[in-house]
């Protein structure tokens, strides 16, 4: 469990935005970059990832490159909003590896989707499969992105 993230200072910035850029910097090279000895640095690290202002280091994969280079932003609205169907949906998006973001939002639809697929009939599939035969979903709308010019998770500091 996270205890609760003390106030960032300059060199925890320094630190973390470095990091979001390039987790596989050595402690020594982080410490050259911000002027602080690599102990300072990992005395940081731990404190950011025991606070929880370090969610994951992850490696972030080329959709193109490991065969699933379309990319679709899905709108969907359910049919009802009560707490267990919406827990229900949640579930069910945390459980769907081709979901790659699942946010609840305000506004006239309730799920914003980032979904990746292989190509078409593979997204046909997956939207019949967890959309349409879904009795709780009232719409779904789907966007096929043509050019990704930005993704990122980078949180400015």
């Amino acid at each position: 469990m996270s205890k609760m993230p003390t106030a960032l200072d300059e060199t925890d910035k320094k630190l973390l935005t470095l990091l979001q850029r390039n987790n596989r910097l050595t402690a020594d090279d982080l410490g050259d970059l911000v002027g602080t000895s690599r102990s300072s640095v990992q005395r940081r690290m731990k404190r950011f990832r025991d606070e929880g202002i370090i969610e994951a280091d992850i490696s972030v994969l080329s959709t193109k490159a490991v065969g699933r280079p379309m990319t679709f932003i899905v709108e969907v609205e359910l049919e009802r909003e009560r707490t267990d169907l919406l827990d229900e949906f949640r579930r069910s998006m945390l459980a769907l590896d081709d979901v790659q973001q699942c946010y609840y939002v305000t506004g006239h639809t309730d799920f914003i989707l980032i979904v990746t697929s292989a190509d078409m009939a593979a997204y046909e599939e997956f939207s019949r499969q967890v959309f349409t035969d879904n009795p709780n979903i009232r719409r779904f709308h789907s966007n096929v992105v043509v050019n990704r010019i930005k993704a990122g998770l980078q949180v400015p500091l």
